[in-house]
């Protein structure tokens, strides 16, 4: 049976940018959850607060004010090492630029974040292989980023993110550097991921790919706007 409490909670976020004594309000009143196994799509025009938001979902950024929950606990007490630690082992994040290591294979790729948990090889080689067959990319594991295509970069991106079998995958518009066939085949991925249970949080600019989640949250000038069930294709 679902849990009642929600995998996150934000409640009245608030985030200011100070540079040369001007404040920017970032962020304003944003109230948020996602339960296990939503999938939320965050979209708006640029200098929205987008990325900002996804910073302090994926703990790469602290709000002003305000309270953040995860799985039920503040994370506002939690110092720079337990972030750290929690983002490992909690949150799987999936680039618009792939973020993949040059000089490392695909599997070192996937392999290194699992390294700061203390798996032994064993299972670290057993995540490896597992996320590769999950995203069709078991063949190229020896290959370097640079012999891999936009599409295929960012399915690596995509295993890396898997391997730490994370409770929410973060998504910042992880088609933005694909063409049009490679975007969706990705965007494919993510809804075959989604069917099998995982909870995904999607930033994107394109609403076809809005429509893929179940809601939609749209923001302006750092506040939510709009907070409701995603249209589905062909709907009125």
């Amino acid at each position: 049976m679902q849990t009642t409490i929600p995998l996150i909670q934000l409640n009245n976020i608030e985030k200011v940018f100070l540079t040369d004594e001007v404040e920017t309000h970032a962020l304003s009143g944003i109230e948020l959850e996602i339960r296990h196994g939503d999938y939320v799509s965050i979209s708006g025009p640029s200098g929205c607060g987008k990325s900002t938001l996804l910073s302090i979902l994926g703990l790469l950024d602290s709000p002003t004010r305000g309270s953040y929950e995860l799985r039920g606990e503040p994370i506002e007490h939690l110092d720079y090492a337990q972030r750290a630690r929690v983002r490992n082992r909690e949150i799987g994040f999936i680039f618009q630029s792939f973020n993949l290591i040059g000089d490392l294979t695909v599997q070192e790729n996937i392999e290194l974040p699992l390294t700061y948990r203390g798996l032994t090889a064993a299972e670290r080689k057993e995540r490896v292989d597992e996320t590769l067959t999950k995203v069709g990319m078991t063949a190229r594991a020896k290959h370097y980023p640079a012999q891999l295509s936009g599409g295929q970069q960012q399915r690596v991106a995509v295993a890396r993110a898997l391997g730490g079998r994370p409770s929410i995958l973060l998504a910042d518009e992880p088609t933005g550097s694909l063409d049009s066939k490679n975007g969706e085949a990705v965007m494919a991925l993510l809804r075959e991921l989604h069917a099998e249970g995982a909870t995904i949080c999607l930033v994107t600019h394109d609403e076809r790919y809005a429509r893929d989640a179940q809601r939609t949250v749209h923001l302006f000038d750092g506040r939510i706007v709009t907070n409701k069930p995603a249209l589905q294709p062909g709907a009125e």
